[in-house]
């Protein structure tokens, strides 16, 4: 069933961008208004909801779509932002323990990139900055005021700590091409993904520069039983919190009555 959405829905990528201007040329739009089929770049996904049950392992998605004409594609997906600590720890009489720490803001839950060749090779690295494409180019900044060397320590120790979790991709994802105009990449997400609305940003890059971008939304949610539990503690906190101190005594109770019989 999804093979035949995926060709169906790149049929209809193909039929959409046939008429498209070439690269380089404005469509004709009103002011204000989206581009529509005069892009020359239309891109989907295979799933537009990831929902987290109980038994969640991960998922993967397809991303694909087409371009009008010649040019390399890079595509970054990010998860909502947050803050995020950062501790340091120090060994104090023979114990480790947590010494200094920074706080960062604007940290997105997921980062991923995939590119169709190296980052370096498709753009300059001032652009790269200013799209934040790469996790070395994130706006992270502390809430507050510490050296240089400080904030770039506690960055990279917090792209580390993403990476590790498999919440930030250690490595280019891949972007392959069926021809010269039809494209498709993976992007894997991790059972400890964060729920929330997330955005796939695919770019058009040719000589250096950026011709195009569009951005298609993802939702991660809960769902089932897990969804109904979570939704229920935010709603009714006070009672849930009565909940599950029963339930916990119920349980210290019967487990008392199990091993006093053994």
């Amino acid at each position: 069933m999804k093979t035949f959405r995926h060709t169906t829905l790149l049929v209809f990528l193909v039929a959409g961008i046939a008429g498209a201007p070439a690269l380089g040329q404005t469509p004709d739009q009103s002011p204000g208004q989206p581009r529509q089929s005069g892009s020359p770049l239309v891109a989907d996904l295979s799933e537009d909801l990831i929902a987290i049950t109980t038994g969640f392992t991960g998922a993967e998605v397809l991303l694909f779509g087409a371009t009008e004409g010649a040019g390399d594609i890079i595509v970054v997906v990010r998860a909502p932002e947050s803050r995020v600590v950062v501790r340091r720890k120090a060994r104090v009489g023979g114990v480790w323990i947590n010494a200094d720490n920074l706080t960062f803001e604007k940290v997105p839950g997921f980062y991923h990139v995939a590119a169709s060749r190296p980052l370096s090779d498709l753009l300059p690295e001032a652009v790269l900055q200013r799209e934040q494409i790469g996790a070395e180019n994130l706006s992270v900044k502390p809430l507050t005021s510490a050296s240089e060397d400080e904030i770039a320590e506690f960055a990279a120790a917090l792209i580390r700590n993403k990476q590790q979790v498999g919440l930030f991709s250690t490595e280019l994802g891949e972007i392959k091409f069926l021809g010269n105009r039809l494209f498709r990449t993976q992007v894997q997400f991790p059972s400890s993904v964060p729920t929330g609305e997330y955005t796939a940003t695919i770019y058009l890059v040719a000589g250096g520069a950026i011709i195009d971008r569009t951005d298609t939304p993802l939702q991660v949610r809960k769902s089932g039983f897990e969804a109904n539990v979570f939704e229920f503690a935010n709603q009714h906190p006070s009672l849930y919190g009565v909940i599950a101190i029963l339930i916990a005594l119920a349980a210290g109770w019967f487990a008392g009555i199990v091993f006093r019989n053994v």
